[in-house]
């Protein structure tokens, strides 16, 4: 099976974007693209989590089909709506609840970045960012399968009252 897309990748690709130019002052349309794929990173790594602890990490007993539909199970308003809701991810280890705090805030750039064609972005802020979500993303990976399975269920899965 073919490797998927890693999120440090993304991160690297974020920081190469936001330095692309070596003028002080780079695009705005290049910082708007950085913190959009900084954010993309933290996306891709809650959804490989997720896949992962659901289907399996690696094996040619895993299915790629059902490893992908998982994978893709993961929506961007439900998730940032999960790691919102502080009476849960307080319950989580720091690690998860610096990486749900990032998710939540770099979703917020990202629209503005995407949408608000009058938001300005810094490139320390940026650069700042970036630093940020790689920082989070590699606390995350050093967290407990239990951990990294409960989290998976809490941001994926719909939930129903008992």
């Amino acid at each position: 099976m073919n490797s998927p897309m890693q999120p440090l990748d993304l991160i690297r690709t974020a920081r190469k974007t936001a330095r692309s130019q070596a003028a002080v002052r780079p695009r705005q349309s290049d910082l708007r693209r950085a913190i959009s794929t900084a954010y993309y990173a933290l996306f891709h790594a809650l959804c490989m989590n997720y896949a992962d602890c659901l289907i399996g990490r690696t094996g040619s007993d895993r299915s790629k089909r059902a490893w992908q539909q998982a994978y893709r199970t993961v929506e961007h308003g439900d998730a940032r709506k999960r790691c919102a809701n502080q009476n849960t991810i307080s319950e989580f280890p720091t690690e998860i609840r610096d990486f749900a705090l990032q998710f939540r805030t770099l979703q917020q750039k990202r629209h503005s970045a995407d949408y608000d064609p009058h938001a300005r972005f810094t490139r320390t802020e940026v650069d700042t960012d970036i630093d940020v979500a790689e920082r989070v993303i590699k606390g995350f990976d050093l967290v407990s399968l239990k951990d990294r399975r409960a989290f998976a269920a809490w941001t994926a899965m719909k939930t129903r009252r008992t």
